[in-house]
């Protein structure tokens, strides 16, 4: 069954792109050059809508076998929203505030209608246990928001955002069977389908791009689904999720210390994400999204053994992650050539 949600969503997806890329172009869903994108040609977005309607349709008919559509309906209502708000966006090119209230209201949805709460975790170290209380619903809705503006601002090279995406889902599934969940597992291998199908078309050179209509999707779907097996859990085990995300966590966390640093806005855009980096380190488009996959994978693999490991030990794979990324984004001047405290204090700055 698992292996059968796939392939039908991949199938889907395959077909589905090309009529999806065919609307796009007459709903005036395109993508034009500028100074801050990589591409030189107009192209047409919403191609997430493939993906969508490859997911939706797939899930509906497992979850009718399974007997779980009318309990998984939130979770389909709240990322029919966040669709609707991608498809907005791309057509019409929506200002912040309503973006965000849409992705506010699709996290309402799975969360209060849903149940999807972390109510609680306990501490290592200690015998308490830490209740969020009142603040169990916005914890749960900063999670979701966060994630969906994380892979939202990683979408910035053919197929980064469906790369980065498929392999944080990959590890999704391998835990979720690790831990005998059938339904999580299920419903990440059916967005993995989805994506890979879309990837066909979205990889260097790209005939669509996903859009906002993709990135909030894969974002929403990610965020849920990271959160399903970890509410309620130990300190330890909640930090695997963010594990899994490190590559649009730590990219997003960066960018706003970046702005901080040079004294934009938090929401102002920008041209130094971590696929510019690279693509100004001198790596070819395509290399620089294979090398992102890599640290992709290399996160999705520590989440896997971050989740086997004793308390010690998990705590010395985090400081080492930790450490790595810190060394990586001074390296690569994430948040600005001049900001290299970590080298400076080792003596391996680079030099001009």
């Amino acid at each position: 069954m698992l292996i059968g949600a796939l392939l039908v969503a991949f199938l889907l997806s395959i077909f589905l792109t090309p009529f999806v890329g065919k609307l796009a172009v007459k709903l005036g869903a395109t993508d034009k050059p500028n100074e801050r994108k990589v591409h030189i040609k107009i192209m047409p977005r919403m191609g997430g809508l493939a993906i969508f309607l490859s997911f939706f349709i797939t899930f509906l008919i497992f979850t009718l076998i399974l007997n779980k559509f009318w309990e998984q309906l939130p979770l389909l209502v709240g990322a029919l929203v966040i669709i609707l708000i991608g498809m907005a966006d791309d057509i019409y090119e929506l200002r912040a505030a309503p973006k965000f209230l849409g992705q506010v209201l699709a996290a309402l949805i799975i969360v209060l209608w849903g149940g999807l709460e972390v109510k609680f975790i306990n501490l290592p170290f200690f015998t308490d246990t830490l209740h969020f209380g009142i603040f169990s619903i916005p914890i749960t809705i900063l999670w979701i928001v966060a994630i969906i503006n994380a892979i939202n601002l990683i979408d910035g090279l053919d197929g980064l955002a469906g790369g980065v995406s498929t392999i944080a889902l990959v590890t999704i599934a391998t835990m979720a069977l690790i831990k005998h969940d059938l339904f999580v597992a299920m419903a990440a291998l059916t967005v993995i389908g989805s994506t890979l199908g879309f990837l066909k078309f979205n990889f260097h050179p790209a005939k669509i791009f996903m859009g906002d209509t993709g990135a909030l999707f894969l974002g929403y779907i990610i965020a849920v689904l990271s959160l399903l097996g970890y509410k309620n859990v130990t300190m330890v085990s909640l930090i695997v999720p963010i594990i899994i995300l490190g590559v649009p966590i730590s990219d997003t966390f960066f960018a706003i210390i970046r702005r901080i640093v040079n004294k934009q806005p938090i929401s102002a855009a920008d041209k130094s994400h971590l696929h510019h980096c690279l693509l100004n380190l001198g790596f070819t488009h395509k290399q620089t999204v294979l090398l992102i996959y890599a640290l992709a994978a290399c996160f999705g693999l520590a989440a896997i053994i971050f989740s086997f490991a004793t308390m010690w030990g998990a705590l010395i794979l985090v400081a080492g992650l930790l450490l790595i990324i810190e060394i990586f984004v001074e390296k690569i001047g994430l948040v600005s050539s001049n900001y290299q405290p970590l080298l400076k204090m080792l003596n391996l700055k680079n030099k001009p």
